[in-house]
């Protein structure tokens, strides 16, 4: 599936379900448009379950990305090596060619020990057979030097087509990872088609209802910091680079400018304040060093799932940037607004400013909404044009 058709296909959901009359009576007991006896409650952990599976497809996808890049990088590495081979045993081979013509038209005369006692001068002539056994040397010499590059060129042939296989099999295991991720979304449709705006506005109320409960009981915890306090240059840049991306749809694969994913807007956070970090989420979480959640600052990232397979960019005051799921926009969002795992820092040797003035947040409900904004046509991407940008939106990345 393509960014184009992942963003059509939310927002064909989200069209479909606003514009959806009442269906068939249901048998009495169940709510009218879900499945039978199927609560809102139910539904929305059901949709936030495929939510998650898709992303965590789409980090895979990210993943086998960068490794796909590394993959053509090594193949045309290995093909210019066998070239340069290649073109150095065509060299001994004339070489070796032409001695061999030399040899064969001095075999034609008279051999070294005749021309020698016919000779008028011996010395000269046993100089003449220093020289004809240095060259039958040096002849030997290519010789070898040929028997050589034939073995150097067979083995970097053989590391050439190894590079192309496995490229061709990271292909294929891309191309996985991307239907994954489709038919994960073709359900969350197939879902959200059945269902009544109404409906749609009961899941949103639902989903802020529990993020806020999570968020109380995560405050009352003790495990956010007490206060925020300011962020390294590097972070303040990061954080200031991800506010200016709220409102920016989300598209999975995408690394901005005009939309992005949740790895997507953190690698490019940092990558814009000078620190280049690993693409996905798990590896962020995998590489980058741990910090504890009550020793937070602003810039750290914040993982969630226990597969590692979404990321934020703390805020500061328990809040994180973050680009949520399809169907959705960068916005601000509580840190409890899915399952923690933990925090990581990109610059843990960086000292915390002096001062520092936070970047502007947008004050609006969609930009700070406990909900993720998935579930309203409303809040769907308005254009086709932002879908397009994905495929040009890829930047380098460390990833």
């Amino acid at each position: 599936m393509s960014y184009r058709s992942s963003r059509t296909l939310l927002r064909a959901a989200c069209i479909a379900a606003a514009l959806l009359v009442a269906g068939p009576v249901p048998r009495a007991g169940a709510e009218p448009g879900l499945p039978e006896g199927e609560s809102v409650g139910v539904l929305l952990t059901r949709l936030q379950g495929l939510y998650q599976k898709a992303e965590e497809a789409a980090e895979a996808y990210n993943a086998t990305d960068v490794a796909l890049r590394a993959g053509e990088a090594e193949e045309r590495l290995r093909s210019a090596d066998l070239g340069k081979a290649r073109t150095a045993l065509d060299s001994e081979r004339a070489l070796a060619g032409r001695l061999a013509r030399e040899q064969y038209q001095a075999s034609r005369g008279l051999s070294p020990y005749a021309r020698m006692l016919l000779a008028g001068n011996p010395r000269a002539a046993l100089d003449q057979r220093r020289l004809a056994a240095r060259e039958g040397a040096r002849r030997a010499a290519v010789l070898a030097r040929l028997a050589r590059g034939e073995r150097e060129a067979d083995a970097r042939a053989l590391r050439a087509r190894e590079a192309l296989d496995a490229r061709q099999t990271l292909a294929a295991r891309q191309k996985g990872h991307k239907d994954e991720v489709a038919a994960q979304l073709r359900e969350v449709e197939r879902v959200l088609a059945a269902l009544t705006p109404a409906q749609l506005t009961r899941l949103g109320a639902q989903e802020a209802k529990n993020t806020e409960a999570a968020q109380r009981d995560l405050v009352d915890s003790g495990r956010l910091p007490t206060r925020t306090g300011t962020p390294t240059a590097a972070g303040g840049a990061a954080l200031t680079y991800a506010a200016a991306q709220i409102g920016k749809p989300y598209v999975w694969g995408a690394e901005g400018p005009g939309s992005f994913d949740c790895s997507g807007l953190t690698s490019q956070a940092w990558a814009h304040a000078g620190r280049v970090i690993p693409r996905t989420s798990q590896e962020q979480w995998a590489r980058l060093p741990k910090v504890p959640l009550d020793e937070l600052r602003p810039g750290d990232l914040v993982v969630y799932f226990p597969k590692a397979t979404h990321v934020g960019l703390y805020v500061g005051d328990g809040k994180v940037i973050q680009a949520p799921r399809p169907g959705a926009r960068v916005k601000v969002s509580p840190i409890a607004a899915n399952p923690l795992l933990g925090a990581v820092r990109p610059d843990p040797d960086g000292a915390p400013l002096a001062e520092f003035t936070p970047p502007a947040l947008p004050q609006t409900p969609a930009a700070e909404a406990g909900d993720d904004t998935g579930y309203s046509a409303e809040e769907a991407p308005a254009d086709e044009a932002a879908a397009d940008e994905a495929p040009a939106d890829e930047a380098t990345s460390a990833r």
